[in-house]
């Protein structure tokens, strides 16, 4: 029944096509990474095809990412990126084509990301992005398995806002410029806690946090506003930067005024993508949860049944999802776990502690929590 809808549908596509419609929800143009591209609306893979397929027939994974997000994703110069976002496009490359460096990376704004994931311009979207219901019901993602539980939070200057800690609250913020970038849950989130706490604020917004950044240091902006790891990133950069009173700069306040769940996206209705996608993420959290690390992988990979399913061994699943069976081994022994991502990126450069947030493990008081691989 399903396969005679189906090929109703098609037939009464191609009656429309026929007509020459012109209706402008019939596309969709963006220039998402700079290039002007118009494809049908809701296509979600060429062909029909799982992205999967895509990426494989391909040889190479599209990720998008932010670009100029300090501890997550940073373009270098021949065109790679570092940080914590970038390790998981280069996990998900490693699972799936057995090469951590198949990855080509697209710089996106907010306001371009869900558009180049729509329009197949990325295959992937791993960029500081909120899961929230309208992104996951009305602009139509489907969001993997939270890799960093964040919340907003905003950085002032003590030396132009006299008597900002990092107990102040709300009442801090009276009258003053805030900057951020536009097209955010961040926009959000300052307007509507403002207004609920009776202060006015000006809130002036940009493409890129980078802008924001810039004209806060140039005393346009009092104050800005984006997740707290994005804070903590940014005022790390400007300390070792050399950026006068940078390190006297106040985040505030401890309690971020807001839940950001971070983590990867996929198209909607792909769900044999969306798995792979889930399960690199997955296989990451298991593995530290073991104690396995891209180290003692090939000494530790059988040293419990599910361990062994993972990495490929007796038991594994990973053929049935169109994987290797060794995808999840490579993901671990070429990119880390997810302590290690955590740790080289967040920890080390930025004074980002792990330890007593939400993303340590369920059983040391955190969130992160995967399904048996089973």
């Amino acid at each position: 029944m399903m396969k005679r809808l189906a090929l109703l549908f098609a037939v009464l596509a191609l009656v429309a096509a026929a007509c020459g419609s012109s209706s402008s929800e019939d596309s969709t143009t963006t220039t998402a990474g700079g290039t002007e591209t118009t494809v049908a609306t809701g296509q979600e893979t060429p062909s029909g095809e799982s992205t999967l397929d895509t990426v494989i027939a391909r040889g190479t994974l599209k990720c998008g990412i932010s670009g100029s997000a300090v501890g997550f994703s940073e373009t270098q110069a021949d065109g790679s990126a570092t940080g914590f976002d970038s390790d998981y496009c280069k996990s998900i490359a490693a699972a799936v084509l057995g090469d951590a460096t198949a990855v080509e990376y697209t710089a996106l704004s907010a306001a371009q990301r869900f558009e180049a994931l729509k329009n197949n311009e990325i295959d992937v979207l791993i960029r500081n992005t909120t899961y929230t219901q309208s992104r996951d019901t009305d602009i139509g993602m489907d969001f993997a398995p939270t890799t960093y539980y964040d919340g907003q939070q905003l950085m002032g200057n003590p030396e132009t806002l006299p008597g900002l800690t990092a107990d102040s609250g709300f009442e801090a913020i009276d009258g003053a410029t805030v900057c951020t970038n536009a097209g955010t849950t961040t926009e959000k989130n300052i307007t509507e806690g403002a207004s609920v706490a009776g202060v006015s604020i000006t809130l002036e917004t940009v493409e890129q946090f980078p802008e924001a950044m810039e004209k806060f240091k140039a005393g346009t902006c009092d104050l800005v506003t984006t997740d707290g790891s994005g804070l903590f990133g940014n005022r790390a950069a400007e300390v070792a930067a050399g950026t006068p009173g940078a390190e006297n700069w106040v985040i505030f306040p401890k309690a971020p005024i807001s839940k950001e769940p971070l983590g990867p996206v996929v198209r909607q209705n792909d769900s044999k993508w969306k798995d792979v996608v889930d399960w690199v993420v997955f296989a990451s959290f298991i593995a530290d949860e073991h104690g396995v690390t891209s180290a003692t992988i090939d000494s530790m990979m059988n040293d419990t049944p599910e361990l062994t399913r993972l990495f490929g061994g007796e038991g594994e699943l990973q053929t049935a999802m169109g994987l290797p069976a060794d995808a999840f081994y490579q993901s671990i022994k070429q990119v880390g776990n997810y302590g290690e991502i955590f740790e080289r990126n967040l920890t080390g450069p930025l004074g980002l502690e792990r330890v007593g947030s939400y993303n340590m493990q369920w059983f040391d008081g955190g969130l992160i929590y995967a399904p048996p691989a089973r």
